[in-house]
């Protein structure tokens, strides 16, 4: 294969996988090769532009506008470098019409270009313009609001938040932190501190609290949401990609959010959203590294080392997860989140003692009203159950039924638990039927339905929610074995064989936590369910009719 070629199929590879840094050195090799080649040129500025490297793919993308190739990734990274060197007028220069990004995007760097430029007049009234377009009414009112703020109009800046007619009524929370920040510079902190709780409730999160704390204090917050155009223009490309994340292909959404970071080194929000679109991409290591640009000082630290931690997890390194959770937690030791995300990670990778530990604490700190509540009762009671202190667990699940009663999760593994261990079947069954009532797709569930039914020998009943649930999950192995078990009770041995062989080649012999046991499951294959349950010392199979 042609060395140019084999550069370009493993570069496209390397770009379908987001692995961008492979693909940029792919697609570097293979432009060596074939310098003129648009979609080359243009592969090369997005891997870089992913990167976060704005000076290595500058050369490339200024060699596309000198071909007059339209791009959007060239144009950005073109514009970026423009700003960064503080050459607004070459920007104000520049035509969309050859040279765009997209109509949003050039009517309010162009805003902010006027600012950079001297003029605040022509920046207000460009803002107005982009303002007129169906649509972008919101984004231009916001801009328009942070550039009269950055030059001292706070009058002007909270007369735009407050109108109603702006599009402003839904904001984002760096925009929320904005207007209290411009509230406080009128001597209005009361009415900030009843802004962000009318926002976001009475609980805040960390970063909000410690703004809250400040107003309180009666300290009057500097404006630094926007200190300068550049800063403003970083603003742009971040509030877009935080519009497209969710909507669009995170990959996309990214390339804004990176060049908000280029603008912007210390802009945390935008750190925050691009270490969080490249963990959603499989990033793992770029985004552990992206967490790790936010500095300890910060009042979100605590969201960017979660963030961290849960990175490592996913890139299979669950150790280092733990010791950056520990560490948190002695370092904001009343935050619940950090001791349940402890708790989950310590749960999920079976050390339950510890987990139970974590959860404790999540629950000490956690606001007796919060709804959120049920999930820690019940994560707590998985981790006693699997420790086998079911009077623990039991009290747990129950107490989490209490905060919410037709929670399908928790009624399954309740129910699924009291079958298993014969007590109070009338109530399990009861509870595993409303659980596949909110849940009919869930196979774990409708498996429990089946399961319960076997259990107090209404066979024929168990076998369709039991087949429904192999249709569900058709390589789990304890709904395969389950079903050959119900298959057995009912006489069709042949089919309750070839399920235990099913299940018995889906067993993962890693996993030490499976219901199903491949020596029980082999035993009975050799002899037969009825042989298994005599030597177990168990009940025998025994149909009951339907007046029990």
């Amino acid at each position: 294969m042609d060395t140019s070629a084999g550069s370009y199929l493993a570069g496209r590879s390397a770009l379908g996988a987001s692995d961008f840094a492979a693909a940029a050195e792919y697609y570097s090799r293979a432009l060596g090769r074939d310098r003129d080649n648009p979609k080359l040129m243009e592969s090369v500025v997005l891997s870089q532009l992913a990167l976060g490297r704005i000076d290595r793919a500058l050369s490339v993308a200024e060699y596309m506008e000198d071909l007059g190739l339209r791009s959007q990734a060239a144009h950005m990274v073109v514009v970026a470098d423009l700003v960064a060197n503080g050459r607004y007028d070459d920007l104000l220069a520049r035509k969309s019409e050859t040279h765009g990004i997209g109509p949003l995007v050039d009517g309010l760097v162009t805003g902010w270009a006027h600012m950079g430029a001297g003029s605040v007049a022509k920046a207000l009234e460009q803002f107005d313009t982009v303002a007129e377009e169906n649509g972008l009414r919101s984004f231009a009112m916001y801009h328009k609001a942070l550039a009269l703020a950055s030059v001292g109009d706070f009058e002007g800046a909270e007369a735009i938040y407050s109108d109603d007619q702006s599009g402003l009524s839904v904001m984002s929370r760096g925009a929320a932190i904005a207007r209290a920040q411009i509230l406080s510079q009128l001597d209005r902190n009361d009415d900030a501190l009843a802004f962000l709780t009318e926002s976001f409730g009475a609980t805040l999160d960390p970063g909000l609290q410690d703004v809250a704390d400040r107003l309180e204090a009666g300290e009057t917050l500097a404006f630094d949401q926007v200190r300068s155009p550049r800063d403003g223009i970083a603003e742009v490309f971040f509030s877009i990609g935080q519009a497209l994340s969710g909507e669009t292909p995170d990959d996309y959404a990214l390339v804004y959010v990176r060049t908000a970071n280029f603008l912007r080194p210390d802009h945390v929000d935008s750190l925050l959203l691009s270490a969080q679109l490249l963990d959603a991409l499989g990033q793992y290591e770029l985004a552990v590294a992206t967490y790790k640009k936010i500095p300890p000082e910060s009042p979100d630290h605590h969201a960017a080392e979660m963030g961290r931690a849960e990175a490592l997890r996913r890139a299979a390194k669950p150790d280092a997860a733990i010791e950056v959770l520990e560490q948190l937690a002695e370092d904001r030791p009343t935050l619940a989140p950090v001791h349940s995300a402890l708790g989950d990670i310590q749960r999920q990778q079976e050390n339950y003692a510890a987990a139970v530990a974590a959860y404790d604490k999540a629950l000490q700190y956690s606001d007796e009203g919060a709804n959120a509540r049920w999930f820690l009762l019940y994560a707590r009671g998985i981790s006693h159950e699997r420790l086998k202190h079911w009077d623990e667990a039991e009290s747990d699940f129950r107490a989490a039924l209490e905060i919410n009663p037709e929670q399908p999760q928790v009624l399954n593994y309740l129910g699924y638990s009291l079958v298993e261990r014969r007590e109070k079947l009338d109530e399990a069954l009861d509870m595993i039927e409303r659980a596949v009532a909110a849940r009919p797709d869930s196979g774990y569930i409708v498996d429990s339905l089946g399961w319960v039914l076997y259990r107090l020998g209404r066979y024929e009943e168990a076998v369709g929610h039991m087949e429904t649930a192999v249709e569900l999950m058709p390589v789990d192995p304890v709904v395969n074995d389950h079903l050959g078990d119900v298959y057995w009770a009912v006489g069709r041995y042949r089919e309750a064989e070839f399920q235990w062989k099913r299940a018995l080649s889906f067993i993962d012999p890693d996993d030490t936590d499976s219901e199903a046991d491949p020596d029980r499951v082999r035993r009975k294959l050799e002899v037969g369910l009825d042989v298994v349950l005599s030597e177990e010392g168990s009940e025998p199979l025994k149909v009951v009719n339907d007046d029990g």
